[in-house]
């Protein structure tokens, strides 16, 4: 237990055999239940699950009042393995089906690759724990000093994801989409439509749509990245593709959704003005040029392209202002600085 509840942490794993073990035996003694994931690993990472949780099962002392509540099952740590490789995100999804059904309070995420510092999971789920936001996640890109462990290339990959995010999710404050150290209500969980959620790596930018969508609150917790010996599955290039346009489709779904379906919002309107006035302008300027190089008259053209492109700008810009506003209820941002640095929270940014 923790603060009154009751606390559940779902670790994933993939070919993580010299790590989640220790993953495992590191997660904080207020966690109540560990569900460890194992996605159909080809190397020994499920062998290496059930030797840590035998051994921490026999030596726990189950709580009363939980093994009354779940069925009379005690153990603290839950192996679970896929028989097939299904993603990341189904992963996550099994360990936040068991963890409701156990009628686990808060659910956090750690990934087996030894990359989310068990020191600080109190920090992840401290909002949801005390009623702030229905989801919180980590990030690594509010300070410099947070970044010092991101190489140059993650860096560039994780702020271009950031952008495109802010437009598909509508959370225009939360960054780091791509961080995996989360914590989620059960009452959040049972409110989304799983099934309709990516089972691949793009889940996290997924699933914060879906929040949305849903009209959840959502954390932004300030943290260090770690780096270490592990290796990542993750083919960058066509993960970058595929999520990207995942977020393309997201944020036409949220825009039908909320402000066309729930409720008409002219955002939807100045985002279609913006989008037009880019796409027709561009299309001008580029035949224009097209035109000049010719010997043809494409001046007469490529103003009135110019001012397409300007009319567009405007539009997208007072959107995006129309969409942040509406959305700025729904989240939070918590500094609470790594190391040395002085814990701060931003006034004006709590949600009520």
């Amino acid at each position: 237990m923790y603060k009154g509840k009751r606390i559940g942490v779902v670790v994933t794993a993939y070919d993580e055999e010299s790590f989640v073990g220790t993953v495992i035996e590191t997660v904080p003694d207020f966690v109540d239940r560990i569900y460890a994931i194992d996605d159909a690993s080809p190397d020994d990472s499920w062998r290496e699950i059930r030797r840590v949780a035998a051994r921490i099962n026999e030596d726990a002392e189950p709580e009363p009042a939980l093994a009354l509540a779940d069925g009379g099952d005690s153990r603290r740590v839950v192996p679970i393995r896929h028989e097939e490789n299904r993603g990341y995100g189904a992963a996550v999804k099994t360990g936040y089906k068991h963890a409701a059904n156990d009628e686990m309070d808060v659910v956090a995420v750690m990934n087996g690759d030894g990359q989310m510092d068990p020191a600080i999971l109190d920090r992840i789920i401290d909002p949801v724990v005390e009623g702030e936001a229905d989801y919180a996640k980590g990030n690594r890109l509010l300070h410099p000093e947070d970044r010092e462990g991101m190489s140059t290339f993650r860096f560039f990959g994780n702020a271009l994801l950031t952008g495109l995010s802010k437009f598909a999710s509508g959370y225009w404050t939360i960054g780091d989409p791509q961080n995996g150290y989360t914590a989620i209500s059960r009452e959040t969980i049972e409110r989304l439509d799983l099934e309709a959620i990516t089972n691949r790596y793009g889940f996290l930018n997924h699933v914060l749509t879906h929040l949305n969508v849903n009209e959840c609150r959502v954390a932004d917790v300030s943290m260090s990245a770690v780096y270490g010996e592990e290796n990542s599955s993750i083919r960058y290039v066509p993960f970058v593709r595929f999520v990207s346009l995942l977020l393309l489709r997201s944020f036409i779904w949220r825009l039908k959704t909320r402000y066309v379906v729930e409720k008409f919002h002219p955002a939807v309107i100045l985002y279609g003005a913006g989008a037009t006035g880019l796409l027709g302008g561009s299309a001008g300027l580029g035949n224009s040029i097209v035109r000049t190089l010719r010997g043809k008259d494409g001046y007469t053209g490529a103003i009135g392209s110019f001012v397409a492109v300007l009319v567009g700008l405007i539009a997208l810009g007072f959107a995006i202002y129309l969409d942040f506003d509406e959305n700025e209820s729904l989240e939070t941002t918590r500094y609470e600085y790594s190391g040395a640095r002085t814990e701060v929270e931003t006034p004006d940014q709590s949600i009520e």
